[in-house]
C-alpha cells in the first residue's frame, strides 16, 4: 500500500545543517523529513515558488526530455529505505508502457513539482519513519486559557 503526499516546507536539519525537504500525507496527519543535498533544495524551492531561472536546471532538462519524448511521470514512488537512505522510482508512462526508473527521492520529487506528479511514500516508511502531528488538544488550549485568564502579577514573584 502506497500513501500520497506532498510537500509541506524545506528547512535545514539541525544536527546535521543539511537541507531538508518535509513530506506531508494529504490527511495533514503524518511527515516525512528526508535529508537532501542544497542542489536539490534548490530546484525543489524554486519549482515551489514557481520562480522562472535563466537557464533550464538539471530537473527542467528532465522534464522538457520527457515532454520531448511523449513520455509522462505518473508518479513518484519513495518505496524504501535501507542505512538511512531512502530509495525511489519514477513512474513514467510511455507509448502506454509503464517504466520503472530508479531515482533519488530528492530528484523525483524536483521533477514531480514541475510535472505536476503525485507523490506516492510506501506504507513500510510512513509507519517507520514518519513523525505525526500531534496538533494542539482543544482541552489543553481551553486549560492554557483559563491558566492565563487566572494569572495574578503576584503569581510572578520569586
Amino acid at each position: 500500500m502506497m500513501r500520497q503526499m506532498k510537500v509541506d516546507k524545506l528547512g535545514i536539519d539541525l544536527l546535521t545543517h543539511d537541507p531538508v525537504v518535509i513530506l506531508k500525507d494529504v490527511e495533514g496527519k503524518r511527515f516525512l523529513p528526508i535529508l537532501i543535498g542544497p542542489f536539490e533544495a534548490t530546484s525543489i524551492a524554486l519549482a515551489l515558488e514557481g520562480a522562472p531561472v535563466p537557464r533550464p536546471l538539471s530537473h527542467d532538462l528532465m522534464k522538457t526530455l520527457l515532454e520531448a519524448l511523449d513520455a509522462r511521470l505518473e508518479q513518484i514512488v519513495i518505496h524504501d529505505i535501507r542505512e538511512s537512505t531512502f530509495f525511489a522510482k519514477l513512474i513514467v508512462r510511455t507509448n502506454g508502457e509503464l517504466q520503472e526508473i530508479d531515482a533519488r527521492p530528492s530528484d523525483g520529487i524536483a521533477l514531480a513539482l514541475r510535472m505536476q506528479a503525485p507523490i506516492f511514500v510506501s506504507d513500510k516508511i510512513v509507519l517507520e519513519e514518519t513523525v505525526s502531528d500531534k496538533g494542539t488538544d482543544e482541552a489543553d488550549v481551553q486549560r492554557f486559557k483559563k491558566f492565563i485568564e487566572d494569572l495574578k502579577p503576584g503569581d510572578f514573584n520569586r
